[in-house]
């Protein structure tokens, strides 16, 4: 039925691509606020001009953003990897605090041509790893952008200040571990940016290394197991060893020595290093995105904290020392050279 003039019926509202395109999004969100641990204390979620919760204690807070052509390249990096990478990125931070997961507000800038449904595929992959995790997504933001982009603000919780665990807090003696291994992500932007590597890896050690790139999964069980078995500080490593151990050490006035032939291997790196005709121990250094923890621990908490993250399913282990060593980072070769603490710089393009 249409109306006209003089019509007793009001005019219906036309719903317009983006609102239909939104409503979308929030029916994709809704399971994350339903699925999360701290649902009891969300009143207004997604869908509102903005959401309401009552979390209690403190609160730790993080942003993080992805932009196409700058932390990835859409040539190899699928919409549902864009949306898992934005989350795991910024709960990552959540992970280095040794914060309980809580809210994400998500910003999503796309470009007119990139079309609904890559847009609904980038929303599946971050609510996949919102469910997993424990994040309530309950709001955010969508414009268009010259290029895809992504923000992420996220909000994690702890009963009170002294349960997270900052970057300050290493002291001379203390031992520098690390969770997991590391690399994996390096080896795995490697294949992406340069294919005709892959035909020079077996394709397991491929899938392995490439799953690490486009599929971080932030350590929160890990983070959360460390600040209560007296991890003194921790960051995640996410612009690479190097310079992630650098920003460790200098929030304590302190300098570190790594023993590279300690750092654990991701999947692949050695396969993949050598095909490229690189040191594996190099990825390892100067790599990102690989988001493990890497802490300070006193020695006498040592064996206690890595039984608490064997816990979690993975592994600490030690690497180094904090000391007094010009306030500088050591990264330590076989044989007594050693290589530059080299990392991602965010101001500069890839």
């Amino acid at each position: 039925m249409s109306t006209g003039p003089g019509d007793p019926a009001e005019p219906r509202m036309r719903r317009s691509p983006e609102f239909d395109l939104i409503a979308a999004i929030r029916e994709r969100m809704a399971a994350t606020v339903a699925g999360s641990p701290r649902a009891a204390s969300i009143s207004v979620g997604i869908g509102d001009d903005a959401a309401v919760s009552e979390p209690g204690g403190v609160t730790a807070t993080t942003i993080d953003g992805l932009v196409d052509g700058v932390h990835f390249r859409s040539s190899w990096c699928p919409p549902r990897s864009v949306g898992r990478k934005a989350l795991g990125a910024a709960v990552s931070d959540l992970a280095a605090m040794g914060a309980a997961p809580g809210e994400a507000y998500v910003w999503l800038g796309a470009p007119p041509e990139l079309g609904t449904e890559p847009i609904l595929e980038l929303c599946d992959g971050l609510a996949n790893l919102a469910e997993k995790i424990g994040i309530a997504v309950l709001g955010g933001d969508l414009t268009t952008a010259p290029a895809l982009s992504v923000s992420v603000t996220a909000v994690g919780h702890g009963a009170a200040a002294s349960d997270l665990v900052g970057r300050r807090g290493a002291i001379d003696g203390h031992a520098l571990c690390v969770t997991g291994e590391l690399g994996g992500a390096a080896a795995g932007l490697m294949l992406l940016e340069h294919p005709d590597l892959r035909e020079r890896v077996p394709e397991r050690t491929a899938a392995a290394a490439i799953s690490r790139q486009l599929d971080p999964r932030p350590r929160l069980e890990a983070g959360r197991a460390l600040a209560a078995a007296g991890a003194a500080a921790m960051i995640d490593v996410s612009d690479g060893l190097g310079a992630d151990a650098e920003h460790l050490a200098a929030a304590s006035g302190l300098g570190a020595e790594i023993d590279l032939e300690r750092v654990p291997l991701g999947a692949g790196v050695a396969e993949v290093a050598e095909a490229a005709g690189r040191d594996a121990l190099d990825l390892v250094a100067s790599g990102g995105e690989d988001y493990e923890l890497l802490c300070a621990i006193p020695r006498s908490a040592l064996d206690r904290c890595a039984l608490a993250v064997e816990r979690t399913g993975t592994r600490l282990t030690e690497i180094g020392r904090f000391g007094d060593v010009g306030g500088s980072v050591r990264l330590r070769l076989p044989g007594g050279r050693s290589l530059p603490a080299s990392g991602h710089d965010h101001l500069r393009a890839r």
